[in-house]
């Protein structure tokens, strides 16, 4: 029978290319106009070393300092700045590198602000001693931090009274300070718009503060308006900001209540943000000096660089080419339409002003490995549809493929958005940009496969050409997988136990290797040495590196630094280590004088680490929160519990290994959680639509296996793009990403295993021991027709239900 001609393109599809248009359109004009800041390990950048000072009450010790790094941390992350490295240097130093900065001064300048808030009542108008206190203030104010006579308090009075100009020059007698930054919740920049105040800052007091807050107010407002006594001081670091009248609706005795208030000036919206960031960031624990700025180079050496950039661009390459041999036509519009997504992620990210370090591009390439997904899962649910329809066309199985898949994609994004937004929150420093990235490549993904590949893939299945060949769209056949397991239908769950206890013996010696070997930790998380040479004749880095590998020290960080100079940062040495160093330095630099040799902190610090596990912990609970509302309480413990086990092996592989973990297996370990729960999320997908449907009345197990082979096809096919990649990053790049790939290789392996092997029986298991007789949250979902279902009780009965 002659076959008719497509239908017209319906207005959805124009609609879909006008929004595709326009998203390529504004990421072609950001991508040419803003270009993405580069880390320290691919551009170098700026130093700044601080000094710590001590003060008639604080001791500038190795506690304050470490209270201070943490200080300036969230400073850092205010500023927009991503990627830093901010480490203690011997007792009282702090090394704080910058990518990318602007304008360093600037940088400086913040940074080194004592930032001490306090809120005080007016006394009234100062005499003329007081004035000349106010002066002296004033000319304390101009000195450096450690000259001040004392940053906490300047106190001319035996009840701590103090002298100082308003932002007029007026000088006013203070009473002691009622609150500090200390009672500070939070601060934020805000424009008036409707009272033309123009900028200002809103700062939200805690709830003692806020009781604080309404004594002062209530108190100033006994006195008449106009009275100097009416008003309250806002000082910061010796200086008066603001100085208000409390409105005259106040009542006396009765203050102002909510627990906030204003901070207005003549404010540009770089200084009301800076000083939101400074009051927000809370004061250093001790004032610190600005020693040293200078600039210094990149971490990796030129080759490193290139090795990785060429890597990940023939892993790419191979990816596209394994999807098209798969997928022939939709293959090649789906490569496309990764092409796409990587210049709206690259344009995401220099859009919010991100960092991109070497294993952040090498994560960059992965993620559009793994993007790959969502193309994969419609296609398969197309090849589906085709095979069961009686009178197939490509275009309606690509219609049908994308509303089958949509659940499965957008249930999968959504619980990594979860994980994404509570890192972003919760964390900070390096956790908190993985965050950022993981957000905007999952948003990234989901534009590319739902908007862009529906978009090109349905213009290509209504041409007339495509429409009377349909093998070339590489949908029109179910595949050589698929139906290999059609034939075959193996039971591969017939004995959830047995995989169960695989998955158990393969923890416990995995695991072992953390309690046998321990865990090597790299210099991010222990600290180490930092070494200055200056030399003769400078010194190459790249040689340097090259020359303190052989030497036994792969993983030394070597940096050109200043004017010729040589830093070498490693994990903790010996004396002896460090002359060997030092001697590998000199025969390549002639004579060779040591210019620093401290002991340095670790960069992800105790806070950050902390901060790292609650965001995480946090993340998980959320998912699994999620997965028990969409799905089942079940299908999310099995998830989690699929999750747990592969962090366990991933980390204790390393631990056998003898392989560090430092930064880049953080940022490999978290990719590999986002990539377990999706796959337990599809499959999970699966067996909800199974339950819905005719096959519910199946045993659990049997529906289960049911479930596992046809998502079987998407798994393997999913997971080779992302092997294809790491597999590039392995062999072909540095040194440096060979861990970062070796991790992902592992994850990826162990994840696709946990989700078929783990996950499902373990779903099986508490199915059996009554977690499936709940029904169903989703209206018509899962439990349609199995609430009221007896569950077998025994594993030979589950087996001869029909």
């Amino acid at each position: 029978m002659k076959r008719s001609r497509p239908p017209s393109r319906p207005r959805s599809l124009r609609g879909r290319a006008l929004v595709a248009l326009l998203v390529m359109a504004g990421a072609v004009a950001i991508a040419l106009t803003m270009p993405i800041r580069l880390g320290l390990d691919l551009r170098g950048g700026t130093q700044i070393v601080l000094e710590t000072k001590s003060t008639e009450t604080t001791e500038a010790d190795r506690e304050a300092t470490d209270r201070t790094v943490e200080v300036l941390r969230g400073r850092i992350d205010a500023l927009g700045v991503a990627e830093p490295t901010i480490v203690r240097s011997g007792e009282n130093r702090v090394v704080v590198e910058l990518p990318g900065v602007q304008d360093p001064k600037k940088a400086a300048d913040v940074l080194g602000r004592t930032a001490q808030l306090t809120v005080h009542s007016v006394l009234g108008p100062a005499g003329a001693e007081g004035a000349d206190a106010a002066k002296d203030a004033e000319a304390d104010d101009a000195k450096p931090d450690d000259t001040r006579p004392d940053n906490t308090e300047t106190s001319s009075g035996a009840d701590g009274e103090r002298v100082l100009p308003d932002e007029s020059g007026q000088s006013l007698r203070l009473k002691a300070a009622t609150l500090t930054g200390q009672d500070v919740k939070g601060a934020d920049a805000r424009f008036d718009q409707q009272g033309g105040a123009g900028w200002h800052v809103t700062v939200d007091f805690e709830d003692a503060g806020s009781d604080r807050w309404a004594e002062v107010t209530g108190e100033a407002a006994c006195h008449p308006a106009g009275d100097p006594q009416r008003r309250v001081a806002i000082v910061l670091d010796n200086k008066i900001i603001s100085s208000p009248q409390v409105d005259p609706s106040v009542a006396c005795g009765a203050g102002i209540a909510g627990g906030s208030t204003q901070i207005t000036g003549s404010f540009d919206d770089a200084e009301a943000r800076e000083l939101a960031l400074l009051v927000k960031g809370g004061a250093l624990p001790v004032p610190v000096e600005t020693i040293e700025q200078r600039t210094i180079g990149a971490t990796l050496g030129d080759e490193a660089i290139s090795a990785g950039a060429w890597a990940a661009v023939i892993g790419t390459a191979l990816t596209g080419l394994f999807i098209i041999v798969v997928y022939r036509l939709m293959g090649a519009l789906a490569t496309v339409a990764l092409l796409c997504y990587g210049l709206i992620s690259y344009a995401a990210l220099a859009a919010i002003g991100a960092t991109l370090t070497l294993p952040g591009l090498a994560g960059f390439v992965l993620a559009i490995g793994m993007a790959v997904d969502a193309n994969v899962l419609v296609f398969e649910r197309a090849r589906e549809e085709q095979a069961a329809r009686t009178r197939p066309s490509t275009r309606s199985s690509l219609t049908a493929g994308f509303r089958s898949a949509f659940s499965a994609i957008a249930d999968s994004n959504i619980t990594t958005l979860i994980a994404a937004a509570l890192l972003f929150f919760l964390a900070s420093g390096p956790v908190k940009g993985f965050g950022v990235t993981l957000g905007i490549g999952v948003l990234a993904s989901m534009v590319s496969a739902l908007v862009i590949t529906r978009v090109l893939a349905e213009f290509a299945a209504s041409r007339p050409a495509v429409f009377r060949r349909p093998h070339i769209t590489g949908i029109s056949t179910t595949g050589p997988v698929r139906d290999a397991l059609l034939r075959r239908d193996p039971f591969l769950l017939r004995r959830p136990r047995r995989w169960l206890a695989a998955s158990a013996v393969v923890l416990v010696v995995a695991g072992s290797g953390i309690l046998v070997r321990g865990l090597d930790f790299g210099i991010e998380f222990t600290g180490g040495r930092l070494i200055e040479y200056s030399t003769a004749t400078q010194v190459d880095a790249d040689r340097a590196r090259d020359a303190l590998a052989d030497a036994g020290f792969p993983r030394a960080v070597v940096q050109s630094s200043g004017d010729g100079d040589l830093t070498v940062r490693t994990e903790k040495l010996t004396n002896a280590e460090a002359e060997t160093v030092t001697k590998t330095v000199g025969e390549l630099g002639g004579e060779t004088e040591k210019v620093r040799d401290e002991l340095i902190g670790p960069s992800l610090g105790a806070e950050l680490r902390k901060d790292a596990l609650i965001a995480l912990g946090l993340a998980l609970a959320a998912q699994l929160l999620y997965l028990a509302v969409r799905f089942r309480l079940l299908f999310g413990t099995a998830a989690v519990g699929a999750l747990a086990h592969d962090v366990v092996i991933l980390v204790g592989v390393f631990a056998w290994l003898g392989k560090p973990i430092d930064g880049v297996f953080l940022a490999a370990l978290l990719t590999v959680i986002g990539y377990s729960v999706n796959d337990s999320v599809v499959l999970f997908d699966r067996i909800r639509e199974l339950l819905a449907g005719k096959d519910r009345k199946k045993p659990f197990a049997r529906l289960t296996n049911q479930a596992v082979l046809q998502t079987l096809p998407r798994t393997v096919n999913t997971g080779m793009g992302a092997v294809l990649i790491l597999a590039s990053l392995a062999l072909l790049a540095d040194d440096s990403l060979t861990d970062f790939a070796l991790a992902l290789l592992i994850g990826v392996g162990v994840g696709t295993y946990s989700s078929v092997f783990t996950a499902s029986p373990l779903a099986i298991e508490m199915y059996d021991r009554g977690g499936g007789s709940r029904p169903a949250r989703r209206k018509g979902g899962v439990g349609a027709g199995t609430a009221e279902r007896k569950v077998p009780a025994s594993r030979a009965e589950r087996e001869e239900v029909r």
